[in-house]
């Protein structure tokens, strides 16, 4: 499975998400930005997020570290960032 189809599986299966995918083929790392995670604890956004996956989680991805953002963390988190 690729970075891309993963990205492709999130955003599709979460409404408005934005994921940002990076990973070896079986290792990856999903940041993925959406408001659906608002309100919700950090259990809850990752079942989301595997529930958007199905399937492949028991098959075509091997580990998968998530991390959640809603807009608004997500804008305050880039602001931090050094280039």
């Amino acid at each position: 499975m690729t970075n891309e189809q993963i990205q492709a599986l999130i955003e599709q299966g979460i409404a408005g998400a934005e994921a940002h995918v990076d990973g070896d083929g079986t290792h990856f790392v999903a940041q993925v930005i959406s408001d659906a995670f608002k309100d919700l604890s950090l259990i809850k956004q990752h079942r989301i997020v595997y529930g958007a996956l199905g399937d492949h989680m028991k098959s075509a991805i091997h580990a998968l570290s998530i991390q959640t953002f809603t807009r608004d963390q997500w804008v305050k988190q880039q602001a931090f960032k050094v280039i």
